[in-house]
């Protein structure tokens, strides 16, 4: 049970306070404090010396409280006030905003008192920014949480959707629990059932011969290989023999497959639509095509490599060397081999053709080569380069320059200088083409000049050339 505390003072319990002592008391307890006349006038000021609102307070005493309450808190107040008198009550409680109708306004919640018969009374009040500035946080937040909430819903629209739209069967599979998190209604045809019992299921269940170790290992395992295909299964349902093609990711930390469905007679057809596109490339092609073995020997050509050689049929070519038809034969025959086995493919490899007719003619080759199989292939791709200049100057080649200072000995050097200058700088441009050609591999470079490596070096280093390409 609690009481008003009156029977303290009337007791003497409490001891008499000074005027002082009151008013530091009545500052301490409230943020502000302010006595008012009958009139509306404010006699008082008391400011919390803890609480920074002196500076908005300074020039209040004196004044009339109206002209620092808003419109609003003092119509707010006058109301309020004439209901206290009405039910002749002592004190009240109400809100009002502070303001000078510049640049600050805060809200305050005060408590009147009512102080004699006078009708002056006490106002303490309370500072309600904190609260105010906690509100507007939580109103920003919720605001914030709404939005973020909007966007999830239409992201999940967006995202049902085009799993709905998708012709391709999709089926998405929880790596830890090996079950299907979400599927499309085409992968669910496929599977034979509806897209709601299906969900849940355990996907390795829906194909027959499978367990769900296994089944999630060979899965993650195809995802997370470079060149691997899809795997064919039967869906146990509806007996419907399919490819699944596996992709891995990742969505809030857990681990997700993301398995792509196709029918396998729909595999097929678009196989054999490629296969008959690419033979049909093949036969037709304006660009020669050869299939050689590993010692490059030709095993396949098509009607543009004949044309290009002059060849009668294919017979003619099938079994001969590559190097039997590069212009410097098996020289260029090693450094292309070399250049392909080392990195896969060879790209602008420019050369001469030799014809069966003892011609030649400008080509530029294109090379890959297939190490997937029990056999390698090497593929050339042959394009005639004859109608554009394709003799690219190496980068640095100074002939130019050298031919110039050669002309300049003209009438300063003997005849015989003359020579051995021009010798020097037709050696140094023989030199950087075969450097370039072969891709600053020195020994092919030596065997095209037909140099020992030793002189090969030698010759570098004699051109300054040494520093200039690498080992």
């Amino acid at each position: 049970m609690t009481t008003d505390g009156r029977h303290l003072l009337s007791g003497g319990r409490l001891p008499l306070i000074s005027p002082d002592i009151v008013s530091d008391i009545v500052a301490s307890s409230a943020d502000i404090t302010l006595l008012v006349s009958p009139a509306r006038r404010i006699l008082s000021v008391l400011v919390n010396p803890h609480y920074d609102l002196h500076a908005q307070t300074v020039d209040w005493e004196g004044a009339n409280l109206q002209s620092v309450l808003t419109l609003e808190s003092w119509r707010k107040f006058e109301a309020r006030l004439a209901d206290m008198g009405n039910h002749r009550k002592r004190s009240i409680v109400l809100e009002l905003n502070h303001a000078d109708r510049v640049s600050w306004e805060f809200p305050v919640r005060y408590t009147l008192h009512r102080l004699g018969e006078d009708d002056s009374f006490l106002m303490i009040g309370r500072d309600m920014r904190p609260i105010a500035e906690v509100q507007q946080q939580l109103v920003a937040a919720q605001l914030a949480l709404e939005r973020d909430y909007e966007a999830q819903r239409e992201m999940d629209t967006r995202y049902r959707v085009l799993m709905e739209v998708s012709r391709d069967p999709i089926i998405i599979v929880s790596m830890s629990t090996g079950r299907i998190a979400d599927l499309n209604s085409a992968s669910a045809s496929i599977l034979g059932a509806a897209r709601g019992e299906l969900v849940g299921a355990a996907i390795a269940q829906e194909f027959e011969g499978r367990r769900r170790g296994e089944f999630l290992e060979s899965m993650s395992n195809l995802a997370v290989a470079e060149s691997a295909g899809p795997i064919e299964l039967t869906a146990r349902r509806s007996q419907i023999r399919v490819s699944v093609t596996p992709t891995m990711f990742r969505a809030a930390g857990e681990r997700l497959l993301l398995c792509q469905l196709d029918t396998v007679e729909t595999v097929s057809t678009q196989n054999d639509e490629l296969a008959g596109n690419l033979v049909k490339l093949y036969a037709e092609g304006v660009d020669g095509i050869v299939f050689a073995d590993a010692d490059g020997i030709i095993r396949e050509a098509n009607e543009a490599f004949l044309n290009l050689t002059d060849s009668t049929n294919l017979a003619a070519v099938r079994g001969k060397s590559l190097s039997d038809y590069l212009a410097r034969g098996a020289v260029d025959l090693r450094v292309l081999m070399d250049n392909v086995k080392r990195t896969g493919q060879l790209r602008h490899y420019s050369t001469r053709l030799t014809t069966d007719f003892s011609g030649q003619i400008s080509v530029e080759l294109s090379a890959s080569w297939l190490n997937d199989r029990p056999h390698p292939m090497l593929v050339l791709v042959v394009r005639d380069t004859s109608r554009v200049d394709t003799m690219r100057r190496p980068a640095g080649v100074p002939n130019e320059e050298g031919m110039r200072n050669v002309m300049e000995l003209v009438g300063s050097s003997t005849l015989k200088d003359i020579i051995a200058e021009t010798t020097d700088v037709i050696e140094k441009m023989c030199i950087e083409t075969a450097l370039e050609l072969t891709r600053n591999n020195r020994v092919a470079a030596a065997e095209m000049l037909s140099l020992s490596r030793q002189s090969l070096y030698v010759k570098l280093r004699k051109y300054g050339l040494l520093n200039k390409v690498g080992d």
